[in-house]
């Protein structure tokens, strides 16, 4: 049997819009023709699994069928469980989402160790940019990586040795606002240079907008326009915004699931 596509968000600071960027993927993809199974391993706050549950009940509600991914929130927190979840879910699906919670504890990082694609959603900011990189606060340029991004590359040297397989590694710039501005400009620039040195890439994610707070409690996304009834220039241009991101994770099979 095939191993699946592992996409593993994870960033040890909350509120960089992780598991809304999750649950978008794994529907986006879902819509796009791909078997597709989602693993919450927050099993604490559970936002994955609640968007997914919302979503289920909507589906009942209306009496629609919408794109829907498997999901399984994971109860006991151990490598063993970890292991043990994903086996149960790579028979239905060609790829696999795994949201882990905003900490570093050590089934996140058992996580991080699976990924072939690994996503870290990051807010537009030198506060969220010093989870990977430190700056110098007067020219703004690159001192050196921090900790995280030293974890994560262990954790890729570490899966090359084990698996003989590369991971790709994307920051999604989270909450870019519509307007540019000096900070964006440095946070950018930053950003680039710690790409190259460190060995991510760098695409634009999800922006701030009240719309995707909305979606929340009927666990719809934005591919979801004829649900969401009163849907207006904004939501159209978030789900473009939306399919771009997807687009831009580069997944294998992407362009025949969207031609199928």
């Amino acid at each position: 049997m095939t191993s699946p596509h592992f996409i593993v968000f994870a960033n040890e600071k909350g509120g960089t819009g992780k598991s809304t960027t999750a649950v978008h993927t794994a529907v986006a993809l879902a819509a796009a023709g791909h078997r597709v199974a989602a693993l919450d391993l927050d099993q604490r706050q559970r936002t994955t699994t609640r968007y997914l549950e919302n979503r289920a009940a909507s589906v009942r509600r209306l009496g629609v069928e919408l794109p829907q991914p498997v999901f399984q929130v994971l109860e006991d927190q151990s490598e063993e469980a970890l292991d043990a979840a994903i086996a149960g879910l790579a028979g239905q699906a060609d790829v696999l989402v795994i949201d882990t919670p905003g900490r570093d504890d050590a089934v996140a990082r058992a996580a991080i160790l699976k990924a072939d694609t690994l996503v870290t959603p990051m807010n537009d900011s030198f506060v969220d940019l010093d989870l990977i990189g430190q700056v110098n606060p007067d020219t703004f340029k690159v001192t050196k990586p921090s900790f995280y991004a030293e974890l994560i590359w262990n954790s890729r040297t570490a899966r090359a040795k084990t698996a003989g397989k590369s991971v790709d590694w994307v920051v999604l710039r989270n909450r870019l606002q519509h307007i540019g501005s000096h900070n964006q400009q440095r946070v950018g620039a930053a950003m680039d240079e710690l790409a190259r040195r460190v060995g991510f890439r760098v695409i634009p994610g999800l922006s701030e907008r009240v719309i995707y707070r909305e979606l929340f409690p009927k666990g719809l996304t934005l591919l979801d326009l004829k649900q969401i009834g009163d849907a207006g220039i904004a939501h159209i241009a978030a789900r473009q915004e939306l399919r771009e991101m997807v687009a831009g994770l580069g997944l294998p099979g992407a362009e025949a699931a969207k031609a199928a």
